[in-house]
């Protein structure tokens, strides 16, 4: 008998099973253990890298030199949730799920060795995976996805074995252009291969394009309407350079900031349901949908978008931490519920600040909704005080009714964080009418007198009152 059947046989009391253990899945383990306690739940978490809880959202500024160290990036240690009470067991990869028989095989990823632990509860956290195209080279030494600290760590070992200061990016998302950032500050001549007309496909393209400008400014090459047929290797097999339909371009490094997916391929085999992007479906507590010992969360699943009332893969850290603390809660005998997200994300390339939340024009068109749009330039700060820096600000509201639909802001500093003021009023469901009532914060060194999101809602009601007059 091994020694997960040998646990088994002595063992009465409730077993919670995380697979994961990153944001998501020990949070969730963590928030189960606060309400109860080893007595009465034993926890067993598989985890199949070498670190926990860490901050993959950090990744890019660790590889760019912003953060001097890896372990600065990681939340709690191994030894820290063990010290908890969590069996926590690291590189050791769960490889199926057995639904009706309520058990996970495990094998150990150094020894091969396997062996089946059985669960009363399951909680799935097997986040994303970085998009890696179907094409000649992708898998060539060289060639980097980050999504993890290994993967981060990787890609700084490549850094410093690459032959020359030649870094191309495939994608420019938030991933790719973060990325692209970090490779000027360590030196590199950076080529960015986008599919698009303009980076950042989460923004409209005419906010995309201030964007793509600041790029450019810092030296990086873009390359736009363009698309990686194939990654081509030199004598020793690591990459020398990318090739589209039109052009090659050099390269000593590469990395994929196409995106990432839903990691589901357990779920998929064990027969859980999914959504059209791939994630697991739950219902308003985590628990996949159909199964009532067995919860999902983090960038595995799909979440309710509350604006357009759809469906939505948003892989955030934000996220994977609330559903966390939910899973957890629940499965340790309590009850909450994640309601749904707007879409709200902050990045920056240099100073340029970009934020968003809620939906784009095409969003909007693609769920049937009439609308209005309203694009504003102002000021960080009162427009007389040292530092006010532009910014520009465009507001998207339902053409009958005013409610506001979304917002995209780009500019300097002070301009990222004032998505939160549209991410709240879309979460209440205000109008516009309603937000120029808002009683914001003023003084010189913090904003005009009307904010600029502000002076955006005064416009979209005028917009929207003449549209229906």
């Amino acid at each position: 008998m091994d020694v997960n059947a040998a646990r088994d046989a002595r063992s009465t009391k409730e077993r919670l099973v995380v697979i994961g253990g990153d944001a998501a899945g020990m949070s969730a383990a963590s928030q189960a253990r606060r309400l109860r306690g080893p007595d009465e739940l034993e926890i067993v978490a598989f985890e199949r890298g070498h670190f926990t809880s860490f901050s993959a959202c950090g990744i890019p500024y660790w590889v760019g030199g912003d953060v001097g160290e890896r372990d600065l990036l990681i939340a709690r240690t191994p030894e820290e949730h063990r010290a908890r009470g969590i069996d926590l067991r690291m590189r050791t990869e769960v490889t199926e799920i057995d639904v009706a028989a309520s058990r996970v095989r495990a094998r150990d990823v150094d020894s091969g060795a396997e062996s089946w632990t059985s669960y009363d509860k399951l909680v799935i956290a097997t986040g994303a995976r970085p998009v890696r195209p179907d094409m000649p080279g992708a898998d060539a030494p060289g060639v980097h996805g980050v999504q993890t600290l290994d993967d981060g760590q990787a890609l700084l070992d490549s850094l410093a074995r690459a032959r020359g200061r030649r870094a191309v990016v495939i994608g420019a998302g938030y991933i790719g252009v973060e990325m692209a950032e970090s490779l000027i500050k360590r030196g590199y001549e950076v080529t960015v291969v986008n599919r698009g007309r303009e980076p950042m496909s989460t923004l409209d393209p005419d906010m995309g394009r201030l964007v793509h400008r600041a790029m450019s400014g810092l030296g990086i090459t873009m390359v736009d309407d363009a698309e990686v047929t194939k990654v081509l290797t030199g004598d020793d097999g690591r990459v020398r350079a990318v090739a589209t339909a039109d052009a090659e371009y050099p390269a000593d490094v590469v990395v994929l900031g196409i995106g990432v997916r839903p990691e589901t391929a357990l779920a998929r085999a064990a027969g859980l349901p999914l959504g059209a992007r791939g994630g697991l479906l739950t219902d308003r507590a985590m628990r996949v949908r159909g199964h009532e010992n067995i919860w999902a969360g983090g960038d595995c699943v799909e979440v309710l978008d509350l604006v357009s009332g759809q469906l939505r893969h948003v892989p955030l850290g934000t996220h994977a931490n609330k559903h966390g603390q939910i899973i957890g809660t629940n499965a340790g005998g309590g009850y909450a519920t994640f309601p749904g997200v707007v879409g709200t994300a902050v990045s920056k390339v240099c100073d340029l600040e970009i934020a968003r939340t809620g939906l784009r024009e095409k969003d909007a068109r693609r769920v049937g909704l009439k609308f209005e749009t309203v694009t504003i330039e102002s000021t960080s700060r009162a427009g007389y005080y040292p530092g006010a820096s532009p910014m520009t600000v465009k507001m998207i509201a339902e053409r009958r009714t005013g409610r506001l639909l979304g917002v995209q802001i780009v500019g300097r500093e002070g301009a990222a964080k004032r998505v939160d003021i549209a991410a709240v009023a879309l979460t209440a469901g205000l109008t516009v009418e309603q937000m120029t009532a808002l009683d914001l914060g003023y003084a010189p060194p913090f904003s005009p007198v009307w904010d600029p999101v502000l002076v955006a809602a005064r416009k979209a009601a005028a917009k929207v009152r003449d549209s229906t007059a």
